[in-house]
């Protein structure tokens, strides 16, 4: 098969990027379920992974283990899109829209200044809003078939903050490096053996110089083998849990493993060790008034009675008492409006702008949110270190988190070994 892939023009393509013919670009280099990989995607992938990779200042590995890696990554996401196709799970143009914003955003540029920055880098624009629509559709298909599954505990909530024995070990931050070999899910003792062999080959390699990212990029079968096994920076209680106990006996440089799972054999490599700063968050005192458009009070008459309100307050009249009389939210109407304490992301989006906007006692223009027009006031702001409810969400967030990367893991290996792919490319 090699053979005729020169002969065609093919591997070119694959590992230069270059265009080959039309013949060479169509050719079939795997079959998954009911779908194709063709040459020319695979090409267009592979230049794109080889660039980024030069960027990164990340080793190349040989050709051919970059494509096999690259076609294997084309694999299981063309499985995940199969399955969410089949599950309806879409996402519309707003959606996408609203994604493409929100990069370039923190990129601090606008959509057209970021569109030009793709085209620069030779980025088609229409190829990254499709990649983007097939991030969020995989996403979703995620959170449908693993988020949705994960439950947080009470008692891993409690456990989890009786862990945090000092603030130094809580302050600290590690990047990690991962390779996993993985087995088949019904693995044999053989399969199990020849695993435990290569990996302990690897960690051999790895101690005698060679460089881990390539290792990675070669030898891992995890989803972040193409960054280089680079788990980015993470602290404690967000590492996977079978690796917990080996961080704190690492140093920055040190590699330990095979540490076996349900998936495989992984290695770790302690890339960097670094501490973070004092977390503070800022909690608001507001209050707000909430007039409801209804089906004889429109919109814009509902936001009229508002600024009518609003001018009232202004020439003396008591916020507390006009909410009480007037404000739709009747919860906070019998307190003057007021909502209490509330810390960041309690709040809509909308509301929570507008009130980060505001300096103590300032009242707002009316505010538009889901739920109808408000006017807001803050009446004061304090900044804390540690607030009970808010290391107990976060709690719940890292522990969650940290569960999902394990079930996702052991998941993307069930649907890619219960699918029908033929691999058409080395044979």
């Amino acid at each position: 098969m090699l053979k005729t892939l020169y002969a065609c023009g093919l591997w070119l393509t694959l590992i230069s990027g270059v265009a080959g013919t039309t013949d060479a670009l169509d050719q079939i280099v795997a079959v998954v379920e009911d779908g194709v990989i063709t040459a020319g995607e695979l090409g267009e992938k592979v230049a794109m992974v080889k660039k980024g990779l030069r960027q990164s200042n990340t080793p190349l590995p040989p050709d051919k283990v970059l494509i096999s890696q690259v076609l294997e990554r084309m694999i299981i996401d063309k499985i995940q899109a199969q399955l969410a196709e089949k599950a309806g799970i879409k996402a519309d143009e707003e959606t996408v829209r609203a994604a493409v914003q929100s990069i370039a955003e923190r990129n601090r540029l606008s959509v057209d200044d970021f569109r030009s920055s793709l085209a620069a880098e030779g980025i088609v624009y229409a190829d990254f809003l499709e990649q983007i629509h097939n991030e969020i559709v995989i996403s979703r298909l995620r959170s449908n078939q693993v988020n949705s599954q994960v439950k947080v505990s009470d008692r891993e909530i409690e456990n989890y903050l009786k862990s945090k024995n000092s603030a130094s070990s809580t302050d600290i931050e590690y990047l990690l490096g991962h390779i996993l070999i993985s087995t088949p899910r019904a693995a044999s003792p053989a399969d199990v053996q020849s695993a435990k062999e290569k990996a302990d080959k690897l960690i051999a390699d790895i101690r005698k110089g060679t460089d881990f990212k390539q290792a990675a990029l070669g030898s891992s079968d995890d989803e972040q083998a193409l960054k280089g096994g680079d788990l980015g920076w993470r602290k404690k209680s967000q590492i996977p849990s079978i690796f917990v106990d080996l961080v704190d006996k690492m140093k920055e440089g040190d590699v330990d493993g095979p540490i076996r799972s349900s998936s495989g054999f992984h290695i770790i490599k302690m890339l960097g060790i670094k501490r973070d700063g004092d977390h503070l968050i800022t909690k608001t005192r507001v209050r707000h008034i909430l007039i409801k458009p209804t089906e004889v009070l429109t919109d814009e008459e509902a936001k009229q009675k508002l600024i009518v309100l609003r001018q009232r307050i202004e020439n003396g009249e008591d916020f507390a008492e006009i909410a009480q009389g007037h404000s739709d939210d009747k919860g906070s109407a019998v307190k003057g409006g007021e909502l209490g304490w509330v810390p960041p992301g309690a709040l809509v989006p909308a509301f929570e702008n507008a009130m980060n906007g505001l300096t103590p006692n300032q009242l707002s223009e009316p505010v538009q949110t889901q739920f109808g027009w408000h006017l807001i006031q803050v009446l004061e702001r304090q900044e804390t270190n540690d607030s009970g409810e808010f290391e107990k969400n976060k709690a719940r967030e890292e522990i969650f988190k940290r569960k999902v990367e394990e079930e996702t893991e052991l998941w993307l290996r069930r649907i890619r070994d219960e699918a029908y792919v033929e691999i058409r490319l080395f044979q």
